[in-house]
């Protein structure tokens, strides 16, 4: 690998965007890396283990998700990157559907990675059911793996989304942004101010698309001022936390009356525009950075691996959990002065077993070779159902998980039940179709 790194590094096009790169390296990184220290596994006296929250814990600690928060700022970076890539493919188009090459080009190294860890999850979480194991930590696990996958639904909702936005985007700019900015902020009102039923989750698209519009300005040079939109960005958040019904933290709290995180809230897209704003302000200095060699040969190393690394950090997490109660080890108090002395071992064996996953797996985020689109070879419309189903489908995992997969044990989709076959299914076939209507494409860039 280190060789083709090296070959991949030093072919790296002179105009590309280096710092977008490491954004999305280290925006994936942060989350991992949270995600292992966030988690307090303790043992009940009836044996039972679970999962809580250090933050709930430690309520101070809730404002370290002020900055270590950091998924807007790679839904920032794919709004750069899909722009870029959609009018690369426009341009290299001969007839052939656009849209449906887009999918397929942009979802490649999101999709194959995710229907290999939902088919080894899913055929592991049968075979455990059908031997009749179960119970303690295994549990947890078949409920906890999947829940990362929201990100990849939410993500899948941006790249469908992106061409239809992206032409408001080339028509009005700025005016796009802030027509979602101003339907996200109606969404609050409408829900804290007179308690309308289920138009939160409009937010889910309103919050998200927002943070990605900023990844189209930023693409064509319209982002400045990056110190007044981190200005704005805080300030605005601290006086809807301080003022109104919302949170201190910025991700999920269990018991939470109302969550920043699901549904998003407008304070969460005021701690979108903060962070990007943050990194905006930092871009000078790391692209300079980023010109160093070494540096940059270990930025194209990890961009090689990151879904992979992400989608299987919470399996080497509760892996090592596993181990130390198998072993005997005793779990000491969350937030302990024994537990925090235990947290550069456990994190140290976290990335060790991530990494060991991460060789078995990482050839599937390999996309594949592809050539020019060919008039006529790919459908617009089936890769809108395939898109379709894959969002449905991989949101519906996320919520009900891997466990009662006999049973129907079902989650509530919005307003839909859904079981884990049926989430499997549609993630299966919407990605079948994903594949087969997008033709094949080669395009320009390689953002």
């Amino acid at each position: 690998m280190g060789s083709s790194v090296r070959e991949l590094a030093e072919k790296t096009p002179a105009g590309r965007d280096r710092y977008i790169d490491l954004l999305r390296v280290a925006s994936l990184g942060t989350v991992v890396v949270g995600h292992w220290l966030m988690a307090a596994v303790t043992v009940g006296d009836d044996g039972r283990a679970e999962v809580g929250n250090l933050l709930a814990v430690v309520p101070q600690l809730q404002l370290l998700t002020w900055a270590l928060q950091i998924m807007p700022v790679f839904f920032f970076v794919g709004g750069f990157a899909h722009a870029l890539s959609y009018r690369s493919l426009s341009r290299a188009s001969n007839g052939g559907s656009v849209y449906s090459a887009f999918l397929r080009a942009r979802l490649q190294r999101l999709l194959r990675p995710t229907m290999v860890f939902i088919g080894v999850w899913g055929a592991g979480a049968l075979i455990l059911q059908l031997g009749g194991q179960g119970g303690g930590l295994l549990d947890v696990a078949l409920r906890l793996v999947a829940q990362p996958l929201w990100f990849i639904g939410i993500y899948l909702a941006m790249v469908a989304f992106t061409p239809p936005l992206l032409r408001l985007h080339e028509r009005w700019g700025w005016g796009a942004f802030a027509a979602l900015v101003a339907a996200a902020g109606a969404v609050d009102v409408a829900r804290f101010a007179f308690g309308v039923p289920y138009l939160e989750f409009l937010n889910f698209a309103f919050v998200w698309l927002a943070v990605h519009q900023l990844g189209f300005l930023r693409a064509d040079g319209k982002l400045r001022l990056p110190y007044a939109l981190a200005g704005t960005g805080l300030a605005g958040a601290a006086l809807l936390v301080a003022l109104g019904p919302y949170p201190l933290s910025m991700v999920g709290m269990p018991g939470e009356r109302v969550s920043n995180m699901a549904p998003p809230t407008f304070a969460l897209l005021c701690h979108g525009l903060w962070l990007v704003g943050a990194v905006e302000a930092l871009r000078g200095p790391a692209t300079r950075w980023l010109a160093r060699p070494r540096v940059w040969r270990g930025v194209v190393a990890a961009n090689g691996i990151s879904m992979t690394a992400f989608l299987w950090h919470l399996t080497a997490m509760l892996g090592v959990y596993g181990m130390l109660l198998a072993l005997g080890v005793p779990l000491p108090e969350p937030a302990s002065a024994a537990w925090w002395a235990q947290v550069p071992l456990r994190m140290a064996a976290a990335a060790a077993l991530t990494a060991a996953l991460v060789a078995a797996f990482r050839r599937f985020e390999r996309p594949a070779a592809a050539e020019p689109i060919a008039p006529g070879t790919a459908s617009g419309p089936a890769a809108a159902l395939g898109v379709t189903l894959c969002l449905f489908g991989v949101l519906g995992l996320s919520m009900v998980g891997f466990g009662g997969l006999l049973e129907g044990r079902t989650a509530m989709l919005v307003a839909v039940h859904v079981t884990a076959p049926a989430a499997v299914a549609m993630a299966l076939v919407g990605w079948l179709l994903v594949e087969r209507a997008g033709g094949r494409v080669r395009a320009r860039r390689w953002q």
